[in-house]
This record gives C-alpha cells, structure tokens and sequence, in this order.
C-alpha cells in the first residue's frame, strides 16, 4: 500500500520554530544595569554536516535520476517515501532533478499509520485509494519509490484477511497498471538501524555496504548477463536439484529480463517465468522469507501441472491463507538468477536477498508484463534459494546440460557471471 502523510513533519517544524525563539530571546537578555548578559558557554560557531552532504548520497542521487529512470528536462518525476530515513536522499535527488531541468513531486507517509489503516481495511475503501493513485502516479513520467524500515513487524500482528484484501484490490491492481504502463519507475531500499540489525551488522557498516552494493558496475553486470540470456532464448527444460528440491519446468518463448539499476536499486538479476502449467515437483526454500511482518521458514512447495497442490512452513496455516488470495496466486510468476557480486549472504532484506550472487529465485504469484506467463495475482511473492555448498548447494540444468552447480556457472561462455569476474 502506498503511505500517508506523517504529522511528524508538522511536530518537527514547530520544534524548530520554538528553538529559533528561545534563542532569540536568550541572546538578548540583559541585567539590571542594562548590559548585555553573555551565556556562561558561548561556543565557537560549528559546520553542521548534513546527511545529504555525504558525497555517497549526492552520486547515489544522481544515478538514481540520470541512469536508473533516465530522467530528460521538463518531465515529472514523483518521490514516494515511507519514512524519515529517505529524507536525505530525497534532499538530494529533489535538487538534481531541479539542477536537470525536471519537475520534482513528494509523497511521505508512515508504516504505523498505514498498520492502523489495515485493521479495518475493506475492498471499497481499497478501490477508492487506487483511484486516487492510480490518476496521480499516471500523470507522472517517472516513480522513485524510498523503503526504508524502522519495524520489520510492524505488520504482524495485522489479520491475513486484511493483507489480503489490500493486495487484491489496491497493490496488485496498481502494480500492474504500473509495470504496463510507460512510466519510468525504480523501487530501492534505504539504510536504517533496523534494516543493520536484520542483517546482523553495526549501522555504519550496513551503511558502507549498502552504498558498495548499490553503485556496483552495472554496465560490466550487463555486458556479462549477455551469453545467459542468448542462452535461455533458446532453453526449453528446466531442471533445478538441490536438498529437498528436484523441480522442472519449461521457459520456452518467456522472454528474458536482465535487471541492471534500472528497477530496483541495489540490482542485479535476471528473470523470466515459468510456462505456467509446466511446474512440476518439489521445491524447498532454504531462506526465511519475511512476509507483512512474519518470517516464514522451510517452506515447502509441491507442484503438479504448475500448481501448488501442497504448502508448508513453520506457519502453514498463514502460508496458505496467502495463497488462496486468488486463482493466481498457487501459480509461478517468475523464475530469476540473483548476480550481485558483492552481496554475498542473507541480509534479510528481500530487495537486497533475491540479488545474491550464487542464488536463485522463483515468485509466487503475478507474472510481469515483459516475461508474461500468463499468470496475474494480486500477489507476487520472491522465495530465495542460496544454492552454495554452505547451504547445501544444487544444480541448474538446461536442457539435460549442467550450466551452473554449486552457485557457480560452469559453461565457458557464463563463466564471467561469476562473482570474482565482476567485481
């Protein structure tokens, strides 16, 4: 769902105001005798370091507005963002877009107020709010969506009914006017404490890793991600074996999508789907996936004719109330190898997950517009598979031929896919 505008702006600025008011005040007080009384402490004057000065976040800006949706002079560009965690990158980007020419938009909101809507969420009021939207981001050139989180369970404690009901009547809906639509759009993810202490590190080393990940060489990723897209062009079965798993499908005429920062920020993937009705076997997902605020272990899939006839985990009951959202939703949309050589393991982080080098992944639910299965679902779910040795490692074969075991590419010509050949 997309997010209201938080009131603690409104707060922050009358703080502001109150402090420029008492230091107005005490600057001008004076004893009996008339002469000024200077403060006990009058520091030097400080240079405050803003965030947005940070010259990660002012080539990160740039990027994002010049690269990733490709912004030209006099078009629109809207700024969605969920909490204050993006403001300095929002700073950054607002004033490159005005540097380049382009019209700048904002819209902020807050999880907290969008967990309290959930509550008593109705398809009608669903159906409103996509209208809204739905004329608002249509009248843009360009989409930046900011995600950043303070709260990885901030919706947990929120009916599956209501997560359902939002996504099929207001996020699937609106996901997919967007992805047919010829708006420019790039969804990333924005460091916080939370996102550090998900991945088990200090916020300065996230912080570090974050903007290494984010600004990977994407024209070396795509010159490279070249012989493995002329290769699935042409691949019909698919057969993936690991710990649990031994699953096939075919891809045949799906096109292939390389993803190189244009759609997601930090990227690194690429992706088609499955032929819908092809799936068949048993799939084991061998990291947690982090679902409106619940964790979902050792998932377990089996298919029959592109099904899922069969779903467990260590909430089952929870796993298949999401996939009886819609007659879509027990289908695949999309099968993806991850390419990020420098996100190396779980960060528990999805957008940063399903880019891991040596991994794969497959999304339950709607298929996209440029790899379209024919599959459509309010939802779209990304299950990651690590398939190295550290996990229990697996194999893809194309074709009755290995291509990649391990993790690693074994083919001549994908060799360079490889993370020590692209850093």
């Amino acid at each position: 769902m997309r997010w209201l505008f938080s009131k603690k702006i409104v707060f922050l600025c009358v703080l502001l105001a109150g402090m420029i008011s008492l230091s107005n005040m005490t600057s001008g007080i004076v004893n009996a005798a008339g002469n000024e009384v200077k403060p006990a402490f009058a520091p030097a004057t400080i240079a405050v370091v803003r965030d947005y000065e940070d010259p990660r976040i002012r080539k990160l800006a740039e990027m994002l507005v010049n690269y990733s949706v490709s912004l030209k002079k006099g078009e629109k560009i809207l700024l969605s963002i969920n909490n204050e965690n993006s403001v300095p990158l929002a700073k950054a980007i607002i004033d490159e877009v005005y540097r380049m020419g382009g019209i700048p938009f904002l819209e902020m909101g807050d999880e907290r107020l969008n967990r309290a809507l959930y509550f008593g969420l109705t398809a009608e009021q669903c159906q409103l709010m996509l209208s809204w939207d739905s004329l608002k981001y249509g009248s843009m050139n360009a989409l930046l969506f900011l995600n950043s989180v303070n709260n990885s369970a901030e919706y947990s404690d929120v009916p599956t009914e209501k997560i359902n009901i939002g996504s099929k009547y207001y996020d699937g809906p609106l996901n997919n006017q967007i992805l047919s639509s010829k708006i420019r759009w790039c969804l990333l993810g924005i460091p916080s404490s939370g996102m550090a202490q998900k991945a088990d590190m200090s916020t300065e080393a996230y912080t570090d890793f974050y903007y290494k990940v984010c600004t990977v060489d994407y024209g070396k990723l795509a010159k490279a991600m070249e012989p493995l897209i002329r290769l699935m062009k042409v691949t019909d079965k698919v057969r993936i074996v690991g710990p649990g798993t031994d699953l096939t499908f075919s891809i045949k005429n799906i096109p292939s999508v390389a993803c190189t920062g244009h759609i997601n920020i930090p990227d690194g993937e690429l992706y088609t789907a499955p032929v819908k009705n092809s799936v068949n076997g048993t799939l084991t997902i061998n990291q947690p996936s982090k679902r409106y605020g619940v964790t979902y272990q050792d998932i377990r899939l089996k298919f029959k004719d592109g099904k899922i006839v069969k779903a467990t985990a260590n909430y089952s009951e929870k796993l298949n109330l999401i996939l009886d959202t819609d007659e879509g939703a027990r289908y695949l949309g999309e099968f993806s190898f991850g390419l990020n050589p420098y996100i190396e393991k779980p960060m528990n982080n999805l957008l940063f997950d399903e880019k891991i080098a040596m991994s794969f992944h497959i999304a339950i639910g709607n298929s996209y517009p440029n790899a379209d299965n024919g599959n459509h679902s309010g939802l779209h779910w990304d299950l990651v598979c690590i398939q190295t040795p550290e996990f229990g490692g697996g194999e893809i074969w194309f074709d009755g031929k290995l291509i990649r075991k391990n993790g690693l590419f074994v083919l001549p010509e994908l060799l360079g896919l490889n993370p020590e050949n692209l850093k």
